[in-house]
C-alpha cells in the first residue's frame, strides 16, 4: 500500500480485518487509553462484587432492509450479543440516530419498531438515546449508534488466557448468511431458496453455555471479517494454534452456492446470529449436546481444536482441507463487503 494512502481511512479500515485492526491497535487503543479489545469491557465498579460488561457500536449497513432483518434489529441484537459472548447477561441500551434530512417517516418508524420488538425479544430495555439530523446529501439515510450493558455472574470469567491444548472450537450454527443475504439484496441477486440473515440474539443460548463456568473458555460473535477473522483474533490474543477442519464448517449450500458464484470464500462473510466457543475438552461432548437442544444451536458443530504447544504455528489459524493438505487461515486482509453492519 503506498504512503499516501495509510495517511488517510479507507474503507478497508472498517472490514473487521487486517486494516481494522490496525487502525485499532495503532491510533484509536492507544491514543484513547483502551486496554480491552473484546466484543464488551468487564468493569469491576468496586461496591459490591457485581461486574459489568459494557459495549458501543455502530451500525451503517446498506441497505437498511435486507432478507431476515433489517438496521433496526440488527443494531439491538449486535450490542446484546456483544455483551453476551463477554459472558454477561444483557439488561439496558442505549441508542442514536443520525438521519438525513428527507428521511422517510414512514421507514423510521418501521426500524424503531423492529427495534422495540427485537428488544422485546432479547428481554432488554431501551432506556435512553440521542437524534441528530445532517443536511440532505451530508448522510446515507439512517446511521445508529448503540451502547449496552449488562451484569456478569459470579464465577464466569472468559477470556484467551483460559485457552489450553486439547480444547474444543465449536461453532453455534451455519456460517455466511448475513453477508450473503445483504450482498444479495444491495445487487439485486436472487437465490433459491433465498439465503435469509441470521440476525438473532445470543443471550438465551450463551445462559445456557455458562450454566457450568469453567466449561467455557472463550466466547466471540465472527461478524465482519467472518469466522476466519475471528479465530485468527482468538489465536493471535491466546498464543495458541488453533486447528480447524474444512469439512466441518457448517456452510449453509446457498451460502455455498453463493460464494462459488462470486468468487468469495464463507470463511470471511459476515454472521449476526452465531458464536464461536471455546470449551474444555472434558466437558465438550456434553456442552454440544444441550446446545443442540437450543433453537439457535441445532446446527452447532464442532469445528476443530486448540493444538499442542508449537512454537512455529503460536498465532496461528491451520485448517485441514477437504483434501487433506493444510491451509494457513489468515485475517481478512482488505474489505470484502463495504456497510455489511
Amino acid at each position: 500500500m503506498m504512503r499516501g494512502e495509510m495517511e488517510r481511512v479507507l474503507l478497508g479500515h472498517g472490514s473487521g480485518g487486517r486494516l481494522m485492526h490496525q487502525l485499532i491497535r495503532d491510533h484509536v487503543a492507544p491514543l484513547l487509553g483502551v486496554s480491552d479489545l473484546g466484543d464488551s469491557a468487564t468493569i469491576d465498579p468496586g461496591y459490591d462484587g457485581r461486574r459489568l460488561a459494557f459495549t458501543t457500536d455502530c451500525y451503517v449497513v446498506s441497505p437498511l432492509f435486507f432478507p431476515g432483518g433489517n438496521i433496526g434489529e440488527l443494531s439491538v441484537y449486535g450490542t446484546v450479543n456483544d455483551l453476551s459472548v463477554a459472558g454477561a447477561r444483557p439488561l439496558f441500551l442505549s441508542a442514536g440516530f443520525i438521519i438525513e434530512e428527507g428521511f422517510p417517516m414512514e421507514t423510521l418508524q418501521k426500524v424503531l419498531v423492529s427495534m422495540a420488538e427485537a428488544a422485546g425479544r432479547a428481554g432488554i430495555r431501551i432506556v435512553a438515546g440521542d437524534t441528530k439530523v445532517v443536511e440532505k446529501g451530508k448522510g446515507d439515510g439512517l446511521f445508529i449508534t448503540t451502547c449496552g450493558i449488562g451484569t456478569v455472574a459470579e464465577g464466569v470469567s472468559l477470556g484467551p488466557d483460559r485457552i489450553e491444548p486439547g480444547d474444543k472450537i465449536i461453532v453455534s450454527g451455519p456460517i455466511g448468511r448475513h453477508g450473503v443475504a445483504v450482498m444479495a439484496e444491495r445487487n439485486g441477486l436472487a437465490f433459491d431458496p433465498p439465503v435469509l440473515s441470521d440476525t438473532a440474539p445470543l443471550n438465551g443460548l450463551v445462559e445456557l453455555m455458562i450454566e457450568r463456568p469453567p466449561e467455557v473458555k472463550m466466547m466471540r460473535d465472527p461478524t465482519r471479517g467472518g469466522v476466519a477473522t475471528t479465530l485468527k483474533e482468538i489465536a493471535l490474543e491466546s498464543g495458541r494454534t488453533l486447528r480447524i477442519d474444512e469439512d466441518a464448517l457448517p456452510v449453509p449450500g446457498g451460502v455455498r452456492g453463493a460464494c462459488e458464484l462470486l468468487g468469495l470464500d464463507p470463511l470471511y462473510v459476515a454472521n449476526e446470529g452465531i458464536l464461536i466457543a471455546i470449551v474444555a475438552a472434558d466437558a465438550a461432548a456434553s456442552l454440544f449436546s444441550r446446545m443442540k437442544d437450543h433453537a439457535l444451536a441445532k446446527d452447532a458443530a464442532i469445528i476443530g481444536e486448540v493444538g499442542a504447544e508449537d512454537r512455529k504455528t503460536r498465532g496461528m489459524v491451520l485448517l485441514r482441507t477437504g483434501v487433506g493438505g493444510t491451509r494457513i487461515v489468515d485475517m481478512l486482509p482488505g474489505e470484502q463487503l463495504p456497510r455489511i453492519c
